[in-house]
This record gives C-alpha cells, sequence and structure tokens, in this order.
C-alpha cells in the first residue's frame, strides 16, 4: 500500500468521525431532547475552549517525546470511547462536560493529521504543495460521506449518529499505529532554558510580526468558521416554520443541502496548489475572506425556492474557496515559515488560533447578538443575522489587506518538497 493510499484513509477517516455528529447535533438538541437554546451555543464552545490548549499541549508532546502518529491514535481511540457515552446522557450540564471532553481529545488530531502527513511526503521525496491537497480532499469526502450516511439513515436527530462517529475514531486510532513513524526532531540535550525545556519554542512566534498578524487573523476567520457550523443547518430547518416551506426539499435534507459545502471543499482543495503557487499566500487568503463575505451574503437571501435556492446553493458553493484557501493555505504556511523542530507545536498553535480563541469568541459573540438583537416570539430574523456577519467578514478582509505584508516567492513552496 502507498504513502498517498495509507495517508488518504487517514484523512478520510479523520472527517468522518467529525461529520456524522457535528452539522446535526443541533437536531438531536432541539428536536430529540427537546432542550433549550440558552445552552446550545456552550456546545459548539467546547471545540473552542479544547482547541486553547490541547492541540499546542499536544504539539508540544509530539515534538519532544512522543512520535505524532502514536500520539494521534492514542488521542481518537479516546475520544471514540468518550463520544459513546454521549446517547446515555439526559441533561444540557453533562452533555457539555461529555462533549468538551471528546473535544479535547479529537480537536488536536487535526493539527496532528497534518503533521504526520507533510512527514511522510517529505520522508518519501514527494512535493508536498502538489500531494498534499489530493490527499485532504479525501478528508473532505468522508466529512460529506459521514453526512449522508447520518441523513438518509434517518439518524438526523438521532443518538446513533454518536456510535457512528465513535466507531469510526476507534477503528482510525488503531489503523494510526500503521501510519509511518513520526518521530520528535526537537530533543536536544545539554543546558535547555526553561522554554527550550518545556516545548515552548513555538509561542517565540508571537513575537514576529508576520508571524502574530497571522495568528490574529486566524482567530477572526476561525470565528467565521464556527458561525458557519453552528447555525448553518439550523437556519435551513428553520424554514419549516413558515407554511409555504414547511414541506419543502431544503428543509427535509437539510444536511444533504448543506453537505453541497463540503463538496464545493473538494474542487478547491485540489486547486490550490495552482493558486498557492500563482498567486502566493496572502492573496489565497484575501480571496479565502471575500468568499466568506458572499457565503454570508447569499444566505442572507437564501429562501427554500426558485431563485432564492440558488443563492443558498451560491453560498454552499463558495465555502468550499472560504474555508478551504484559508485553512489548508494557513497549514502550509505554518509548514514554510517554521523550523522542523517546532513542526507540531507550531501547527497546535495554528489550530488554537483558528479552532480555540476564534471559536470561543465567534460562539459566545454570535450567540449575545442574536439572543439580545435578532430573535422575537415570532422566531429568529436570520437574513440581518447573516448580513451582520457579512458585515464583520467585510471588514476582516479590508483589514487583512492593509496590514498582513507578505511578498510571494516560489522557491519558498519549492523547499517543501524534501
Amino acid at each position: 500500500m502507498s504513502v498517498k493510499f495509507r495517508l488518504i484513509i487517514m484523512s478520510f477517516l479523520q472527517f468522518f468521525v467529525w461529520g456524522a455528529w457535528l452539522i446535526t447535533v443541533a437536531n438531536y438538541w432541539f428536536g430529540t431532547k427537546g432542550w433549550d437554546g440558552s445552552d446550545f451555543g456552550a456546545i459548539f464552545s467546547t471545540m473552542g475552549i479544547a482547541s486553547l490548549f490541547m492541540p499546542a499541549i499536544c504539539g508540544i508532546i509530539a515534538d519532544r517525546w512522543i512520535n505524532a502518529e502514536k500520539l494521534y491514535g492514542t488521542l481518537h481511540i479516546l475520544s471514540g470511547l468518550t463520544l459513546l457515552y454521549v446517547p446515555m446522557i439526559n441533561d444540557t450540564t453533562t452533555f457539555f462536560w461529555v462533549i468538551l471532553l471528546a473535544m479535547a481529545f479529537y480537536m488536536p488530531t487535526i493539527a496532528l493529521s497534518n503533521s504526520v502527513a507533510y512527514n511522510a511526503l517529505k520522508k518519501s521525496d514527494l512535493d508536498v504543495v502538489k500531494n498534499f491537497p489530493p490527499i485532504r480532499v479525501w478528508g473532505t469526502i468522508g466529512f460529506i460521506v459521514a453526512m449522508w450516511i447520518t441523513n438518509l439513515t434517518g439518524n438526523k436527530a438521532s443518538a446513533n449518529q454518536f456510535y457512528i462517529a465513535a466507531a469510526a475514531a476507534i477503528f482510525l486510532g488503531l489503523y494510526s499505529f500503521t501510519l509511518p513513524k513520526c518521530k520528535p526532531e526537537n530533543t536536544t540535550s545539554g543546558s535547555q532554558s526553561f522554554v527550550e525545556l518545556f516545548g515552548l519554542d513555538a509561542f517565540k512566534l508571537f513575537m514576529n510580526y508576520k508571524m502574530a498578524l497571522f495568528f490574529i487573523f486566524s482567530m477572526f476567520l476561525g470565528a467565521a468558521l464556527q458561525l458557519t457550523n453552528a447555525y448553518g443547518d439550523v437556519f435551513l430547518d428553520d424554514f419549516k416554520l413558515i407554511p409555504q416551506y414547511a414541506d419543502s426539499f431544503v428543509v427535509k435534507y437539510s444536511t444533504i443541502i448543506m453537505s453541497i459545502s463540503q463538496i464545493s471543499e473538494t474542487v478547491f482543495i485540489l486547486a490550490i496548489p495552482f493558486f498557492l503557487k500563482r498567486f502566493g499566500i496572502k492573496k489565497v487568503m484575501l480571496m479565502s475572506m471575500v468568499a466568506w463575505v458572499l457565503r454570508f451574503g447569499f444566505f442572507a437571501y437564501g429562501y427554500p425556492e426558485s431563485f432564492g435556492l440558488v443563492l443558498i446553493v451560491l453560498s454552499c458553493i463558495v465555502y468550499g474557496m472560504a474555508f478551504d484557501f484559508f485553512n489548508i493555505s494557513g497549514s502550509l504556511f505554518v509548514e514554510t515559515s517554521t523550523s522542523p523542530k517546532i513542526r507540531s507545536s507550531a501547527q497546535g498553535l495554528f489550530m488554537m488560533m483558528t479552532n480555540g480563541f476564534g471559536a470561543i469568541f465567534g460562539s459566545v459573540v454570535s450567540g449575545f447578538l442574536i439572543d439580545q438583537y435578532f430573535t422575537s416570539a415570532s422566531g429568529k430574523d436570520w437574513q440581518n443575522i447573516w448580513l451582520t456577519f457579512a458585515v464583520y467578514a467585510l471588514v476582516i478582509t479590508v483589514a487583512f489587506a492593509f496590514l498582513f505584508k507578505h511578498k510571494h516567492n516560489p522557491e519558498v513552496i519549492k523547499e517543501l518538497t524534501h
């Protein structure tokens, strides 16, 4: 079995685990359990809370003490065992703590999967920029397949979604121990400072203006992703409250409609090598930010028929560029801008800013704004919610264009081959 095929299996299962429940947990929360919305935002904040510390800590561990693939596998097994307990929970407080524990195990695996893949490709003398996106695209396919399985098997609001995710996580955990070895590289002995001793070298990146700015904007874009995950499916499902749309395709198959976003990802991931080599990291990231403006703007004017349906579909299509052009390109940017000795730690910092601080910022602020200004007895004012998010993304885009200085150098990208 080739290295690329082995990594494809890893990537597919990595995001299959997440896709089995992430988009549909709101339906389980509101539809099956009948819990109110006041505590729901906290469930999505678990990903942010876990990402505040776990990716960075696990990155340090992988850089200094334990093979990345072994740590990766162990974390997946633990997350799967935790998810098995979720269907037994009958109160919101316990649900929150168990999901938080599952996320503490799962979130660092995203950054670790990048480290494992980059390491395996380099050891095989393969071009990372060229070969990583076609491998990573299978993660998106895994996410889509999981969403479709959950929806089409009638488990959109069922506890079975957690059993599906748990089974995939445990299998991936066991499979991970067969992956190419990714040994710690930051293992120097002798006299070391406190920072070096505890593997905190990656945090020095915040002293570099460009890297610090990159991480700050990563946080703001991470918030945008959180808004989509938390409210996208519920937004479409809420059209059932309007009699003329109650039996529409969009309401019945909201999860499948949302999966167009992930299908779009498969196209844009494959386009990353071309765009990155031709336009450079800054322009590619700017394209991502413009796409976020369009993502929210199209949703604002979408509805389940005629031109409104076209806008919903267009919103899902531009999501592929919005998500991939920042997250995948950002990961490659970190890889080209940091030393191999802090490879996993730096990827962990990227995760900490996007899925940690960004996710918490997106969850807390959006939840407050929606409850205070966009919710009434008749329901949520989705149009103004999405327009507010669009304006937010536009401000971030303009600020990034002026503040982030980066000259495109194709030779730096080529260095990823070895």
